[in-house]
């Protein structure tokens, strides 16, 4: 035992540990998709028309805030309760949403204080439509509550960080029929409209290979010690090894290829992380030696590569890294027998070239050169409301127009753009590589959360 070491002994256990874990899940997992669903599919599932949209939020810190003023603004809503642990944040939002609706919003009912008010709001108040903006852990406990209070359920990313809690919000989904859609704003981009518009169109021919990555550098989050995104992310930079924020970049371009709608599925993944060392870096050289980040040891790797390999064979390669110091980017290429589409900075190859730009696919059309290629095929949706909706902003305008939809579709009773089955999805993407990981990269069976029906439900239309 001359040569033993106890941090790497303890490392190498806890690894071990976590995997069984997280195993037994996925076993769980498989078991719950053969049982058959006690309830309505949501595939394509279009709710009864509301002429107005009652809304409630949870949450409203760095994304809440944007949602309820947005929200507030858009014709046929009405803002009826605020609920947030901090009872000035909600003041903001409901001074905020008052002038967003010229006077429309005028009884929002506040909570704040405990940690239990947002149930007592969802009793109170019986909203049409839930907004969740709270931290990870809590996605899927306020969806399957306003659930089953009578809500529609919109979440931000990821909708769960657990395969039960994403089956568990399936099964609730079905039995109550509500919605339950995670608020995959980056869908409703500019480019990715665009993208979605040529790859309907056939012009990449057959889809074959995409790529997606969240890389943002994020460590200033860590200032946020007491509030905000940092006081509550830092622990899961420490404990969790994977991919924990993937669906920025895959949601576009899993739509692109179908996924999950007649045409392919997620089949399996593998993951590997790189090693762990910019957070411990940048806690020792930030903070005094007793502070509680440098408390922390963070096991999860700087920057995590996962690879989907789908049914058809067709592959996918996410990253996500918010540690490095690099510029930001969610690649969004989508690769077809006739040509490529990429994005950061925005980039199109055709075989035997763009016309009127380049006169091979060895060289990418972009910036100005572009120009053409968006009035031509800009999608009719961007064209419709692009203009409002980076007036509105929110990155760009794509959490307006994702809000506006939203309460389009509602309104209307239509499918939504995202149904459950995909937010689930793509967010399995995180537990499956943190259990990739730990197996030093083996392979992972995708859940089918729709037991089969995804082979029935339709392709994402393109909206006009």
């Amino acid at each position: 035992m001359k040569h033993f070491n106890r941090r790497n002994f303890l490392k190498k256990s806890s690894i071990s540990a976590a995997s069984l874990y997280m195993a037994s899940h996925l076993a769980c997992s498989e078991e719950k998709e053969k049982r058959p669903s006690e309830g309505t599919y949501m595939g394509d599932f279009a709710a009864p028309k509301l002429d107005t949209v009652r809304i409630a939020l949870i949450g409203v810190g760095a994304r809440g805030t944007g949602h309820a003023k947005q929200l507030a603004a858009i014709e046929g809503t009405e803002i009826v309760a605020i609920a947030d642990l901090y009872e000035d944040w909600v003041d903001r939002s409901v001074t905020n949403c008052k002038e967003a609706g010229n006077g429309r919003h005028q009884n929002i009912a506040r909570y704040f204080g405990d940690e239990n008010q947002w149930k007592l709001m969802l009793k109170n108040e019986k909203p049409d439509a839930v907004i969740i903006a709270t931290n990870w852990n809590n996605h899927a406990l306020m969806a399957i509550e306003s659930m089953k209070q009578g809500a529609h359920a919109f979440v931000e990313v990821p909708v769960a960080v657990s395969l039960p809690e994403m089956w568990e919000i399936i099964d609730t989904s079905e039995k109550t029929k509500k919605h339950c859609m995670m608020m995959e704003n980056v869908n409703y981009g500019r480019e990715e409209l665009l993208y979605l518009n040529l790859c309907r169109k056939g012009m990449l021919g057959e889809l074959l290979h995409a790529e997606a990555a969240y890389i943002h550098e994020l460590r200033f989050q860590m200032e946020e010690q007491e509030r905000g995104t940092g006081s509550w992310r830092t622990p899961h930079y420490a404990k969790r090894n994977g991919n924990l924020y993937p669906t920025h970049g895959l949601g576009p371009v899993a739509q692109y290829m179908n996924l999950g709608r007649t045409e392919d599925q997620f089949a399996s993944l593998v993951s590997f992380s790189s090693p762990a060392r910019g957070r411990n870096l940048y806690a020792e050289k930030n903070y005094p030696s007793d502070h509680k980040w440098n408390a922390l040891d963070y096991q999860g790797g700087d920057i995590n590569t996962s690879i989907i390999k789908t049914h058809l064979g067709r592959t996918i390669m996410i990253q996500w890294d918010e540690t490095s110091p690099r510029p930001y980017t969610r690649h969004n290429l989508i690769q077809g027998t006739k040509g490529a589409l990429a994005g950061f900075p925005t980039r199109i190859a055709f075989e035997g070239g763009v016309p009127g730009v380049t006169d091979s696919h060895h060289r990418w059309a972009e910036g100005e050169q572009l120009e053409a290629i968006f009035e031509q095929h800009e999608h009719p949706m961007y064209k419709r409301l692009g203009a409002l909706s980076k007036k509105m902003g929110g990155h760009g305008g794509m959490d307006f127009m994702m809000l506006y939809r939203i309460v389009e579709c509602l309104r209307n009773g239509m499918p939504l753009d995202q149904n459950i089955y995909e937010g689930c999805l793509w967010s399995a993407v995180s537990p499956l590589s943190e259990l990739s990981v730990a197996q030093g990269g083996m392979p992972q069976k995708f859940p089918d959360f729709t037991r089969g029906s995804w082979k029935q439900t339709q392709p994402l239309n393109i909206v006009s």
